[in-house]
């Protein structure tokens, strides 16, 4: 059965993030999933995804996360409130089961999943503990949830780069929304955030995990956070034009100092959560 789900109320936040993902999902894969892709293995071993295994993702975008799970023999469920994102996840996997919703009431029955994941999903929710909740309330027991959120800026050059080179020449803090949350980028706030959810303290896990983005060109860092955010594509649009000039140059002169066999290779860190249900 399925729990009575009350409504997702209206949200600033929301409404900024359904707008971004929206524009976003065309040129998400052949940008920024370069930088959230690396990931997917390890989410999936972290919750046991295996062959004949019944695997949630939430926030699934295009479906990148979700077509490996595939691979690996699993039935796949993927969620996300881009209607954009879904259309893509569709073509992507056909196979698969998607749904256009909210991760804050997740249209699907009580224990109905061996495990759920979300990449980079919880820092865009305006409740991520409500979504923490809905995924567990979906699991079976003893089935498994993880979560990547990225790791500060100071173990991820990229976006170091990128806020060094606006706080030298642009507007570091424009009014955009801000995630009511925070940017959850510490192992600890993910930990409270499941144990509030209704995870056991003692059996919530965290760390980190790294991978490397690969950049074609010392350009490809900008455009990438252009093409396939939402949050940092709004704080690069806020520059003034003459600013960006600036920040575009330093950003390519620090990136190409990462070149390797003829690409950019910039190291990411991500915190991975895990608790069972």
């Amino acid at each position: 059965m399925t729990s009575p789900r009350p409504a997702v109320e209206p949200h600033p936040y929301r409404a900024f993030e359904h707008a971004g993902w929206q524009g976003a999902a065309a040129r998400y894969p052949g940008s920024f999933a370069r930088a959230t892709a690396p990931y997917a293995a390890a989410l999936l071993d972290a919750v046991g995804a295996c062959a004949g295994a019944r695997l949630l993702d939430i926030a699934c975008g295009p479906g990148i996360v979700a077509e490996q799970a595939a691979r690996r023999g699993c039935a796949v469920v993927g969620v996300d409130f881009s209607a954009a994102m879904v259309a893509a996840a569709r073509q992507r996997l056909p196979e698969a089961t998607f749904h256009e919703a909210d991760a804050e009431a997740l249209p699907l029955p009580d224990a109905s999943a061996d495990g759920a994941v979300s990449n980079f999903g919880l820092h865009h929710f305006p409740d991520p503990a409500r979504a923490l909740r809905e995924a567990l309330r979906v699991l079976r027991p003893g089935g498994r949830l993880a979560a990547t959120v990225w790791a500060p800026p100071e173990q991820n050059v990229g976006w170091r780069l990128v806020f060094d080179a606006i706080a030298a020449h642009g507007t570091p803090a424009p009014a955009l929304p801000a995630p009511p949350h925070g940017s959850l980028n510490h192992a600890a706030d993910c930990a409270r955030l499941l144990v509030e959810a209704g995870a056991v303290a003692d059996l919530v896990t965290t760390r980190i995990v790294q991978a490397t983005w690969r950049l074609a060109a010392p350009d490809d860092l900008i455009d990438g956070f252009l093409a396939g955010t939402v949050r940092m594509a709004a704080l690069l649009a806020a520059q003034p034009p003459a600013a960006m000039v600036a920040i575009r140059a330093t950003v390519a002169a620090s990136v190409a100092a990462f070149g390797q066999d003829g690409a950019f290779l910039l190291p990411t860190a991500a915190i991975l959560v895990s608790a069972p249900a």
